[in-house]
């Protein structure tokens, strides 16, 4: 007869992942429109510059070659939608798309809005990109799921993306 363990197992479509890479963000002063025509407050967010490395691929962001538009919604989190350039050290332009969701309790949100520095269990940040990559070296990029884990650090983003394997 076998013991409960009172741990169940893992199922068996449970997906793994593997670390991909990081990127760091610097990030422009905000546009905002409030309340925008949707009745609640969007923002324009400019990738000024950045970097990206892991284990297959390095390089940086494209500065200014996009940014993010976040929604913020009522309940207060925040809806991202970004979309920037990277470029790898090969040359290789890399389009990313990225969409994701921010929210806190009590004050971090305040917190970070004030550019003040948190720590990461204060917050949920997570986001899902895509990549649009040419056929060669980095072509896996466009051939996978990925999730990010942000962290928000003042005034920058460092986005930690794990492929879904």
């Amino acid at each position: 007869m076998e013991q409960d363990t009172g741990q169940a197992s893992p199922h068996p479509f449970a997906p793994r992942f593997e670390f991909a890479f990081t990127v760091s963000i610097d990030l422009t002063k905000p546009v905002w429109i409030e309340p925008s025509s949707m009745g609640t407050t969007r923002a324009g967010i400019w990738a000024a510059q950045g970097t990206f490395e892991g284990p297959r691929i390095k390089g940086r962001v494209i500065p200014m070659s996009g940014g993010d538009f976040p929604l913020v919604r009522p309940n207060g989190v925040i809806d991202f939608d970004a979309r920037y350039f990277l470029e790898a050290d090969d040359g290789t332009p890399i389009y990313l798309q990225s969409r994701g969701y921010r929210w806190a309790e009590g004050d971090a949100m305040e917190r970070m809005a004030r550019n003040e520095p948190v720590e990461a269990d204060e917050y949920y940040m997570r986001v899902s990109p895509k990549f649009d990559v040419p056929e060669g070296p980095h072509d896996w990029l466009g051939k996978h799921v990925f999730v990010g884990v942000a962290e928000k650090v003042p005034r920058a983003n460092r986005i930690h993306y794990f492929t879904v394997l």
